[in-house]
Order: C-alpha cells, then structure tokens, then sequence
C-alpha cells in the first residue's frame, strides 16, 4: 500500500520540473497519505565545501509557525541557571550527574542547551553528541548565559541548520497538517536564513538545488524564483 502511494505521488509530478513553491507545497500535502501526520522537510544543496572550515554553514532561524514537533530539551547547568531553564519548561536539566548519562549513551531529547560555565565539562562529550548534531556551539545559539531564552526559543520553533558532508541542509519545516500558507512562511524563513549564512569564500552559485518532500512521499524540485517574492506573492504567482 505505501509503495501505491507513493507511485501514485510519483506519478503527479513532472519529470525534471521545477516547480512553484505554492505547488510544489500542495503537491507534498497532497501526497502525504500515511496514516500518521508526516513530517514536511526542506533539502538545499549548497555551493560550497564543507572540508574548508571558512565554507561551513550552520545557524539557528525561528519557524514563524513553529515545526509541528514536541521538541524534548536538555539543559546543562547549576545553581540559578539550573532553576531558570526548569520554569522556562526544559525537559532535562543538570550538570555532572546529567553529563555521565550522556557519557553512557542515555541521550533523551532533541535540543540540547548548555551554560558557559558547564562548557568545560560538556566539552567532553563532543563524540556522542556531535555525531548526532546535539553538541552545544555558541555559533547556533545553544551555549549562552540566557538559558531559559534558549529553551523558549527551542520550544517555540527555532530551528538549528547545518550543513552535512554533501554540502546539503535537510530542514523539518513543519506537518502536513499545516495550511500552505504556515509552511510557505516557514520555508521562507528558512530560505533567508540560508542566504544570510552565505559564507563569503562561497564562490559561483550558491543555492544549486532546492526540493521539498513529506515523510513518505517523493522529492520535489523547487524553482529557485519563488524566492524572489514574499509568501503570499509566492501563492498568488502559482495559483
């Protein structure tokens, strides 16, 4: 049956076209059939190398509708910023003890958060946690003084962007469950944010591939134009 499904989402796109943002976004809706509210993502492949550390782009950009995601939090930190980051709504919070669980593999949410002082301790983590893009970087926002900001940030729908050893971003941009309108504004956000991560050593062309697909549904390429317009232009354009 998913195989059905997804031959039938395959067969309403035309081969090699890059289409509208606003189409490509119900076409993803559309082909979102799973009996569970699957998730919409975004993937941009950059013009860049990621071997050169001058070329690396990551960054942290709110979702103005948020992902659709119950994000689980965890905090290191002590003392006043311990109790701050627990009313702000963390899931986890701790410091030596939360470590050693890291350390032992026991790794229970999604964002992790960690206070300047708490760095040198969570330094050592960094071959659990980097692998799986958790380790706290002040660059994405996740090391900093103003815990609980960050954890209403994380709450709230910002969402931390790298890119992989492709030069590509996968960005969750919300639910098939979403209007077009929430996740052409979400797409959009993500798309500035890109722009503005640009690094300068980037030569040629920089965004050289853009798709959108749903959780089980197939890859749709998106027309670099549709970036030039706001959402609700973009909308008018392809209706």
């Amino acid at each position: 049956m998913a195989n059905k499904r997804l031959q039938a989402a395959r067969a309403a796109l035309e081969p090699g076209k890059a289409y509208e943002l606003a189409d490509a976004v119900r076409l993803a809706r559309a082909g979102a059939q799973a009996k569970f509210d699957e998730t919409i993502e975004l993937a941009v492949r950059l013009g860049i190398d990621t071997r050169q550390a001058d070329q690396m782009v990551r960054g942290v950009v709110r979702l103005p509708n948020g992902s659709g995601r119950k994000i689980r939090v965890a905090v290191f930190a002590q003392g006043a910023q311990a109790e701050a980051a627990k009313a702000a709504g963390a899931d986890i919070v701790g410091a030596e003890e939360l470590v050693q669980k890291v350390q032992g593999g026991k790794i229970e949410f999604d964002r992790c958060i960690a206070a300047p002082d708490m760095m040198a301790q969570v330094a050592g983590l960094g071959k659990v946690l980097g692998p799986r893009g958790l380790m706290p970087n002040p660059r994405a926002q996740t090391v900093r003084e103003d815990v609980a900001e960050a954890v209403k940030e994380a709450k709230g729908g910002a969402l931390e962007f790298r890119a992989d050893k492709g030069s590509i971003v996968h960005a969750a941009v919300g639910k098939a469950s979403f209007s077009d309108q929430q996740l052409m504004e979400n797409i959009f956000a993500v798309m500035n944010a890109l722009k503005k991560a640009k690094p300068a050593a980037s030569k040629g062309i920089y965004l050289k591939r853009i798709s959108l697909c749903s959780t089980m549904g197939p890859g749709i390429l998106l027309s670099p134009a549709s970036f030039s317009r706001a959402p609700a232009q973009a909308a008018d354009a392809a209706a």
